[in-house]
């Protein structure tokens, strides 16, 4: 399910996926090699300038637009799904991977998920999405994007919480 609808997405800041095989019974994607790293351990180093965010934020911006006007919502946008590598001429690029649990608009009727279960990083799910997968659309992936923006400039969290029920509070 998740090859098919990224295997249908052309954009050059989202992972290729090439085929779907499966090897005795097990299941497996074959993708582009992507040479670099997450963007979690740059944000680990601490902030870094506006202009730097701009250069991954934007071109982050574009891949949500193309997946999104194909009716493809990610669901788990964090720093660990994003990796910052190079393109052939040595600029900078950004790649969205893991679209694990991203959903379909018209995809609800499968019923892969419960419509009050939670899933996702809670230090960036939108509200309506730490109540219920039901009523998430593509604002809960442009809120963690605003909140990776303000991770990369802040080097904090939006939120903090001794607990998650606390954070989701």
């Amino acid at each position: 399910r998740e090859a098919r609808m990224v295997a249908a997405l052309s954009h050059p800041n989202i992972v290729v996926i090439h085929s779907v095989e499966e090897d005795r019974g097990i299941r497996f994607l074959t993708m582009e090699l992507v040479d670099g790293e997450r963007l979690d351990r740059l944000i680990r180093q601490g902030r870094i300038g506006v202009q730097q965010a701009l250069a991954i934020g934007v071109p982050l911006a574009d891949a949500l637009v193309a997946a999104h006007a194909r009716g493809v919502i990610h669901r788990d946008l964090k720093p660990q799904n994003l990796f910052l590598t190079q393109r052939p001429d040595g600029s900078p690029c950004v790649k969205v991977l893991d679209f694990g649990i991203s959903k379909a608009q018209e995809d609800e009727p499968l019923n892969l998920t419960s419509t009050d279960m939670v899933m996702g990083t809670p230090l960036y799910m939108s509200p309506e999405q730490v109540r219920s997968l039901k009523n998430v659309d593509q604002r809960s992936d442009i809120w963690a994007l605003g909140s990776i923006l303000f991770e990369l400039l802040t080097a904090s969290p939006v939120f903090e919480a001794p607990s998650m029920s606390a954070l989701c509070a």
